[in-house]
């Protein structure tokens, strides 16, 4: 199954190529403030691009998911796109789970406190998935900032070596582009930042085979509903 990845595009997703897949995966940050109008022109591009099912969660740029989140479900819905907010579904046979959740930092959407507060969103995280899609990275995997701050989190990355996923999607930090591994651990961590920081400019979108657990056996996929089930 082929899966193209993309996240932090910033409104410069006309400057993508994608091409024909199964399914199409948006890790946030499609938008610079996340009004309606970017929302309307990304989910119309978005929408039309060569794939069997999408896939998006939004991002900390990506305010009308968190300020109008009935409406920004519906519009996502009605263009046929699945969201994923701290939530399940399996799509196309791929077990999926999807935040929006980052640490805390300036007055940006979906932040949480270090600690228990954000712990609460990545405890719900389930076991058995294809594909973790959350917006920011792990600590110490893909989110270095051009300041040397590692700006991952800590119980993400607890919570991700209990849970195994094949492949967790994440950006945000765009200038740690890339895949990283940890010893004895078989989870694939894709940094997948269109958006570059120095020099400016746009990444093409990163490529995956992947074969989904549940054609070899994998049973239901706790907190997927029916409404999210593709």
């Amino acid at each position: 199954m082929r899966l193209v990845l993309l996240s932090d595009t910033h409104m410069r997703h006309e400057a993508l190529e994608v091409p024909p897949c199964d399914v199409l995966i948006h890790a946030g940050d499609f938008s610079h403030r996340g009004t309606r109008p970017q929302l309307d022109a990304f989910l119309k591009w978005f929408s039309t691009r060569e794939a069997r099912e999408k896939v998006l969660i939004a991002g900390n740029h990506d305010f009308i998911f968190e300020q109008e989140p009935e409406l920004a479900r519906a519009l996502t819905r009605e263009a046929g796109v699945h969201y994923l907010d701290d939530e399940a579904a399996v799509i196309a046979g791929l077990r999926l789970w999807g935040s929006p959740i980052t640490p805390r930092f300036g007055r940006w959407a979906f932040n949480r406190d270090r600690g228990p507060d954000i712990r609460a969103h990545w405890d719900r995280i389930p076991e058995g998935l294809d594909v973790l899609i959350t917006h920011g990275p792990p600590a110490g995997l893909g989110d270095r900032t051009f300041t040397g701050t590692a700006a991952g989190c800590e119980d993400l990355l607890v919570r991700v070596r209990q849970a195994r996923p094949q492949l967790h999607v994440f950006g945000h930090i765009h200038e740690a582009y890339g895949e990283y591994a940890l010893p004895g651990l078989p989870t694939r961590f894709l940094n997948v930042s269109n958006c570059r920081l120095l020099p400016f400019g746009v990444r093409q979108p990163l490529v995956v085979e992947l074969e989904p657990r549940s054609s070899t056996g994998g049973g239901p996929l706790p907190g997927a509903t029916p409404e999210a089930t593709g």
